[in-house]
């Protein structure tokens, strides 16, 4: 009898046991937070696959339509991989005595990330995910500046070179501890992280790689702007997730960061429609949906601290400021980033971290945001906006030189002249994106 109430009390205690361990991790896990997480991982993703690939394919000629969908999707998997390696590791993990510069790699392959590891109050493997989709969206941004013309093979290594030798550093730089974020950096989805750093590097590469055969004499229009807007649809659909996702919980701050993303997305749409509507007499699908990407991008450093009101200035800046860099990069310097993701990102990416800490400012009445960090004040706070963007756009410009030469040296990066005419669907990849 006693051996019974033994085991009883085993049982008992047991369960009393699981129930406490249960109980302190539900109190350390916030449900609503990762649940938001959890989703706005998902909303990322789907900017890139399928968002981002049908807005580049509509965009290209018929002839390189799968390839462009081809880069996208093997750049997804390729930068799921390396981040799942050590690009997480590099990006967030504590560098030391480097720490300032970069983190270390003392969690390869995820070793560490275990199913009741934290991020906060969220599990780190939803963090780490959530973070391995903006690796994933940035180098396949980059994408738009080279299209019709890069070899796969030569795209697949710079990139993956590209995401460990500036993504990873500027990374940790900005969110992992490292040195901009320290100096107070506002960047709050990405602006230097995301949008200048695959802005410089679309520019650096369509300088290196040259223009397309034809360009600028010959027009290339898309060829299907139905797929573009589409994929567009996507892109704005999915940014909630990028800019609001951002908050790393589901609270005031990333619900008023989805509505100035919103607000910003719909103001730089309208004007550059306006703008070409002006000048041509006639607004176009293609005017209105790049506006939106622009006044997305500029407006995903900032998202996290301007109000409603300087949410519309800034997509209106974006609108027509990006429009202007737009024309300056074809019509007047005659560069063929195919794309325009440089004048799109990278002008928007600078642009938007400036004027994060513009209307960050609690003093401006209805255009007013958040207010700067104790000890700050607008001066100072755009002083520490610039040497971001300067030390972003340097570091990233001079990187990518050398790693397009590299592999330039390696691999070769541009297919040859019979293979451009031809078209990469054929060329690279032995296929036709129609049949009809």
């Amino acid at each position: 009898m006693l051996s019974r109430y033994r085991q009883l009390a085993a049982v008992a205690f047991a369960l009393l046991a699981a129930t406490f361990s249960t109980q302190v991790f539900a109190d350390e896990l916030n449900a609503a937070n990762t649940s938001w997480i959890l989703t706005s991982t998902a909303l990322v993703l789907f900017m890139t696959i399928p968002g981002l690939s049908l807005f580049y394919g509509g965009l290209v000629r018929s002839k390189n339509v799968l390839s462009v969908l081809m880069q996208c999707f093997a750049i997804t998997c390729l930068a799921s991989i390396i981040w799942f390696a050590f690009g997480y590791s590099l990006a967030f993990g504590d560098g030391g005595s480097m720490n300032a510069w970069i983190g270390n790699l003392d969690n390869i392959l995820m070793g560490n990330i275990k199913e009741d590891s934290m991020a906060g109050d969220i599990p780190e493997s939803v963090f780490a995910l959530f973070q391995m989709t903006f690796a994933v969206i940035t180098p396949a941004l980059i994408v738009g500046a080279f299209a019709e013309r890069m070899r796969f093979s030569a795209m697949l290594l710079f990139s993956a070179l590209w995401l460990i030798a500036v993504y990873s550093p500027v990374t940790h730089w900005v969110w992992g501890g490292g040195w901009l974020g320290e100096m107070g950096l506002l960047d709050f989805a990405g602006g230097t992280v995301v949008h200048i750093t695959a802005g410089v590097a679309a520019l650096v590469a369509a300088l290196v790689l040259g223009n397309r055969k034809g360009f600028p004499q010959q027009a290339m229009p898309p060829h299907n702007l139905t797929m573009t807007m589409t994929g567009a649809g996507m892109l704005w659909v999915g940014w909630f997730g990028f800019n609001g996702g951002s908050a790393l919980a589901a609270n005031g701050d990333a619900g008023m960061a989805m509505l100035v993303t919103h607000i910003s997305a719909a103001a730089g749409s309208l004007a550059w429609m306006t703008m070409e509507w002006v000048k041509y007499g006639k607004p176009s699908v293609l005017g209105i949906v790049t506006g939106m990407v622009a006044g997305l991008g500029t407006i995903t450093p900032a998202s996290g601290f301007v109000g409603p009101g300087g949410a519309l200035l800034i997509g209106l800046s974006a609108g027509v400021i990006c429009y202007y860099a737009t024309q300056a990069i074809k019509q007047r310097w005659k560069i063929d980033d195919s794309l325009d993701v440089f004048p799109v990102h990278g002008v928007g990416g600078i642009l938007g971290t400036l004027l994060a800490g513009i209307f960050a400012s609690d003093a401006l009445g209805v255009f007013s945001g958040q207010g700067y960090n104790e000890g700050m004040n607008m001066a100072s706070q755009v002083q520490v906006q610039i040497v971001g963007i300067v030390a972003t756009f340097v570091y990233t410009a001079i990187v990518t030189f050398v790693l397009l030469k590299l592999v330039d040296a390696m691999l070769g990066l541009r297919i040859d002249d019979e293979n451009e005419t031809m078209g990469l669907d054929l060329a690279e990849h032995d296929e036709r994106g129609y049949d009809l």
